[in-house]
């Protein structure tokens, strides 16, 4: 397809995934799922998992192949920016505050996970057809272990606050526990992707520049007062001009040390200086990632083909894998909640948000598909446990409210009778 045909062939599927999105959104906004939780499955529907299934001429029209590369590069955009505003949204001194369940609780929602991962690979290689030919039993298990140690930071973060549960005990829990969480999963990811590299090289790069970005952020923080100066004298366009090429520098830093540019927005959100008239440009930049980041979805629900699980193998480990992921996650987190002191309710909240995957997860294995240590039929399944996972987050949290209120109920019953 040449490039004059390629242009229309973008604006027409950006309309078409942008309809389906906003659809698939609001029947889903009826049940209490979040708008991400609409465009997730709206990506799953645009791919050969249904539309695909049931009119693959016109999947095939509206998504030929030379598209499919735009469509990742533009939902990269959309990505950062969503990531930047996440990082910029949170606040490091609520981290602080709590430090010590966090710590417990995001060390357990990692290793737990990941541990119970990679016995299900171990288990799973050889008896089904799931990995890649050249690809270590090692990596594998490794890969399989860290995406379902990832959290849906983005998403809880947006629970939270959209539930008003910021200064809540639980909601500051569940933040920490969350930026605790995908921060050491991405560290650990970008591990798993060196290994798979066969060389010290790329390990070596991931560490010194992991370091570099630590010196570089402890900079910024220390540094924040003057930014914050400056910023003020500058005029709103070109703060946003600033903002951008900052931003854009440090996905693409992160992306060659092998952190992922969502690593890069997300750390440069942290420490970007807050004034009135940076969170007025943050916002103007808002409408890019609610654009864009739809097309991430759409490219990850191209590579999803649910029709692969029919084999009874297949079926067996995609339930396996949905269940290790909620008993590693959920049941980790709230046992170690339980142990740090947190009350049964501040338990099983925090486990049920840690549980979500979400976008994260989506993101990490569309970067072990690009790595090439991805099979289309392991990418979907755990697009499956993404899914799973993220639209139980919401009505389990409501099952827990109605429980507690029940629970208030009685008691009060029983002091009046």
């Amino acid at each position: 397809m040449s490039n004059t045909l390629l242009a229309p062939a973008f604006f027409l599927a950006v309309v078409v995934i942008l309809l389906v999105c906003r659809l698939v959104g609001w029947a889903l906004r009826a049940l209490g799922q979040p708008p991400v939780v609409g465009e997730m499955v709206a990506g799953v529907v645009l791919g050969p998992s249904v539309l695909g299934l049931l009119a693959p001429g016109v999947e095939a029209a509206l998504f030929p192949e030379e598209l499919r590369p735009v469509l990742y590069v533009v939902g990269q955009i959309g990505l950062v920016v969503f990531m930047f505003q996440t990082g910029y949204e949170f606040r490091a001194d609520r981290v602080r505050q709590v430090a010590r369940p966090a710590a417990l609780i995001s060390t357990a929602g990692v290793v737990v996970p990941l541990l119970l991962g990679a016995a299900l690979t171990w288990f799973a290689h050889g008896r089904v057809d799931l990995f890649p030919d050249g690809v270590s039993l090692v990596v594998s298990m490794l890969f399989v272990g860290v995406t379902l140690a990832i959290t849906a930071f983005p998403m809880l973060a947006r629970i939270i606050t959209e539930r008003g549960l910021t200064e809540t005990r639980f909601g500051a829990v569940a933040l920490a526990c969350g930026a605790l969480d995908d921060a050491v999963a991405w560290v650990l990811l970008a591990g798993v992707l060196s290994i798979a590299a066969g060389s010290a090289g790329p390990v070596a790069l991931t560490a010194g520049g992991t370091a570099l970005l630590v010196l570089m952020l402890v900079v910024a923080v220390r540094s924040s007062d003057r930014a914050r100066s400056l910023a003020a004298r500058l005029p709103a366009e070109h703060l946003m001009l600033v903002l951008v090429i900052v931003l854009f520098l440090a996905a693409w830093y992160t992306d060659v040390i092998g952190l992922y540019a969502v690593f890069g927005a997300f750390s440069l959100g942290v420490v970007f200086p807050r004034s009135d008239q940076v969170d007025r440009v943050v916002a103007r930049i808002a409408p890019v990632g609610a654009v864009f980041l739809p097309l991430f979805f759409t490219y990850s629900g191209l590579n999803t083909d649910f029709g692969l699980l029919v084999d009874p193998a297949l079926l067996l480990f995609a339930v396996a894998a949905v269940a290790t992921a909620i008993a590693g996650k959920l049941g980790a987190c709230w046992a170690a909640a339980r142990i740090a002191g947190e009350p049964q309710g501040v338990a099983l909240r925090v486990g049920t948000l840690m549980n979500a995957r979400g976008l994260m997860q989506l993101i990490a294995i569309n970067v072990g598909l690009a790595a090439g240590i991805v099979t289309p039929a392991l990418f979907s399944v755990l697009v499956l446990v993404a899914i799973v996972t993220t639209m139980m987050a919401t009505p389990v949290l409501a099952l827990w409210d109605r429980l507690d209120r029940r629970v208030a109920t009685r008691a009060k019953a029983k002091a009046h009778a």
